[in-house]
């Protein structure tokens, strides 16, 4: 089913949560809303799922209007980032608690409750409380709640950020791939922008309420349209820099007096080139790759460094940057030049 948000504003008193909001969601797409904390993200979820109500504006689900139709005939599907398990029912009578409150038969839905429970690798755990399985079975939990009864749209309000590090990693795999197997439209919410960029077909970033840019992970990347997507959007973060007093070092693009700052992706700063030189201030070692901290004028910008590359801290190296990673904005923080 297709999701369609038009002309969406909230307040709760005084504080506007939304402002304007317009977002198309096609039918079968793993659509990710990120922003940081307050952005509205989850407040939008909700409307969504008819859990709170807009002030104006309308949501459509399959082209029809469902701003009167109550949550439970809405037929989403919701997981919340707590899980919401019911901690004196076992894992199966959790599952299967969407089904019974809808009068099907008790035999029928724990049927389908162990179809569903093979399929995301839990049928093991059936007869247990949630208080004795791990974080990553009860998010599968959770996940199979929601998917029990065939939902038309699939609400996922921050599903991994109680999971460790590697769980997460795995489990952000596992949504991906129960996504497209089932082929439901997905709407997920996530303020952690490399989980977004890792699962999802396009994006909504946000920011106080309002939409900064909606596009696929490379063209949020590639292709920021201000300021708050280009720093939000990538990880190491963008070098974001005040460059109406100029730079201390070349630049491959030229920019005038319209330019408030300049913003330099940190792959795009090539270590141990070009002409202008720069002292090591940190190494942040990853593995593959390294993050390198470097000083030049006044200024710390990050750098990449790939392979075997050994940078020391204190020591003078040169650099130089290239054209395909550097943005510049106005002073209202709106991009002037495109990425070529």
């Amino acid at each position: 089913m297709s999701v369609a948000i038009q002309g969406l504003n909230k307040s709760f008193g005084s504080n506007r949560v939304l402002s304007d909001v317009n977002i198309s969601i096609e039918r079968g797409e793993l659509f990710s809303i990120v922003g940081p904390s307050g952005s509205g993200k989850t407040t939008l979820l909700r409307i969504v799922a008819g859990l709170e109500t807009q002030d104006s504006g309308h949501v459509s689900i399959d082209g029809k209007v469902v701003d009167s139709v109550p949550p439970n005939r809405r037929n989403v599907g919701m997981v919340f980032q707590n899980y919401a398990l019911y901690p004196n029912k076992t894992v199966a009578e959790n599952i299967a608690s969407p089904l019974l409150v809808k009068g099907v038969r008790r035999e029928q839905a724990f049927a389908e409750v162990e179809e569903l429970a093979k399929r995301l690798g839990i049928e093991e755990v059936l007869d247990r409380l949630p208080g004795q399985i791990s974080g990553g079975q009860q998010q599968r939990v959770a996940l199979a709640r929601a998917l029990i009864k065939k939902p038309d749209v699939f609400l996922l309000d921050e599903p991994l950020s109680n999971l460790d590090a590697q769980l997460r990693f795995n489990a952000r795999k596992f949504v991906r791939q129960l996504q497209r197997d089932l082929g439901i439209t997905t709407i997920y919410v996530t303020h952690d922008q490399s989980e977004a960029l890792s699962i999802s077909d396009r994006i909504a970033v946000m920011s106080r309420g309002r939409v900064m840019q909606v596009g696929s992970p490379r063209e949020l990347y590639e292709a920021p349209q201000n300021e708050f997507v280009a720093s939000f959007i990538g990880s190491p973060p963008l070098n974001l820099m005040d460059a109406r007093g100029g730079l201390p070092f070349k630049l491959p693009v030229s920019f005038n007096g319209s330019c408030s700052k300049v913003g330099i992706r940190p792959e795009a700063i090539r270590l141990g080139e070009g002409e202008d030189s720069a002292e090591v201030t940190l190494v942040e070692y990853s593995g593959s790759e390294a993050v390198v901290y470097i000083r030049v004028g006044g200024l710390e910008l990050r750098a990449l460094s790939f392979g075997k590359q050994s940078h020391r801290v204190g020591e003078t190296i040169r650099f130089q940057v290239q054209e395909g990673g550097v943005y510049l904005f106005d002073e209202q923080g709106q991009l002037l030049q495109p990425r070529k």
